[in-house]
């Protein structure tokens, strides 16, 4: 069986593209369609799909509310941003929302496949316009929150600068030169105990702590 698709997006021509494109490739099913984010979180509730790709700006209910309300439901589902807007006050309530990858729509559609078959291996995937946005902003700003990268060991920080640079758990093992299996296993133990949900939440904490420029 092959990752299941949920298609959430309030123009009816996107929809039908991208459920006509992802239907060709043999590990990607479209389980549903949704033209608003009411729409998607009810199908969420009802499919269970394994991947949404969410619109932000949707009649009814936007991408945003429609993220949160599903993350809290179903914290394990991953939810893809595809929308043309690169902003952070766009950006950052996304991932803040829980979304785990952030494209723009002007993504060719092989980059697309990628960024699902990546976010489902547990990655995040932002469009490079969203993780300048992403940057600029949160290395300005303070945080409140009580740090808890003491608690991590010397390596897990730097696995942890190498999620905030954005690269995949391979990438990571050749640059740390350790094995892909040991870097699962601090990306597991960091996530714990910076009590966070998944890589991009990790990524924004070390953001917010200043661990990258």
């Amino acid at each position: 069986m092959g990752i299941r698709v949920l298609i959430a997006d309030d123009h009816h021509v996107v929809r039908r593209g991208l459920a006509f494109f992802l239907r060709t490739q043999q590990d990607l099913e479209i389980v549903g369609e949704a033209g608003n984010g009411q729409e998607a979180v009810n199908l969420a509730n009802s499919l269970n799909p394994d991947v949404i790709l969410m619109d932000l700006v949707m009649p009814v209910m936007d991408g945003i509310v429609a993220t949160k309300l599903i993350k809290a439901d179903h914290p394990d589902m991953k939810i893809i941003i595809l929308t043309s807007f690169s902003d952070q006050d766009h950006v950052i309530p996304a991932l803040e929302a829980g979304a785990s990858g952030y494209q723009l729509k002007d993504i060719q559609p092989d980059d697309l496949v990628r960024c699902i078959k990546k976010v489902m291996d547990g990655e995040s995937h932002l469009h490079p316009k969203a993780t300048s946005h992403l940057l600029a902003n949160l290395s300005t700003k303070g945080t409140e929150e009580k740090s808890r990268i003491e608690e991590l060991t010397k390596r897990e920080v730097e696995v942890l600068r190498e999620i905030a640079k954005g690269k995949s758990n391979k990438e990571i093992a050749s640059t740390l030169f350790i094995t892909e299996k040991t870097v699962k296993t601090h990306v597991s133990n960091l996530l714990a105990k910076l009590e966070v949900a998944d890589r991009t939440q990790a990524a924004l904490y070390a953001v917010k702590n200043k661990l990258v420029e």
